[in-house]
């Protein structure tokens, strides 16, 4: 799973998830991407699934290129705790995505098996998305 090799805070404040992305709304590395259109929480289980499902779609062909990181980390107190004591441990870390932020990038297949590649890693993630493509870079 991908997670952050040093922070500067342990744990951080919830935030707000409100408006559109500010940066990454464009495709920049690869010929096609993945844009979400809804804001959430995309842990790092979920980014490793979709990983999984793109690469073993388009057969170690192509190129994968992941837009997110997971550096917000966030805490869960254990189960039939009482309230109070504090703030629970981190358990696990997620990249916070808003409207138009471009997740994943494909590089090096045709347009359809990208299609399918980014079908399947939908299937994945909480938010809804659609298929973008980018210019055509030579």
């Amino acid at each position: 799973m991908l997670s952050p090799k040093r922070v500067k805070h342990r744990k951080v404040q919830k935030g707000r998830t409100k408006g559109r992305a500010k940066g990454g709304k464009t495709v920049a590395f690869g010929q096609f991407g993945l844009q979400t259109l809804e804001p959430s929480w995309i842990t790092s289980r979920q980014i490793e699934a979709c990983r999984v499902a793109i690469t073993r779609k388009m057969k170690r062909g192509g190129k994968v290129f992941i837009r997110i990181f997971p550096h917000k980390p966030i805490s869960k107190k254990p189960a039939e705790v009482r309230m109070g004591k504090g703030k629970g441990a981190p358990e696990e870390w997620v990249a916070v995505v808003k409207p138009g932020h471009i997740m994943f990038e494909i590089s090096g297949v045709d347009e359809e098996l990208a299609r399918e590649a980014f079908k399947l890693a939908h299937y994945k993630l909480p938010v809804k998305t659609r298929f973008v493509k980018g210019i055509n870079k030579i």
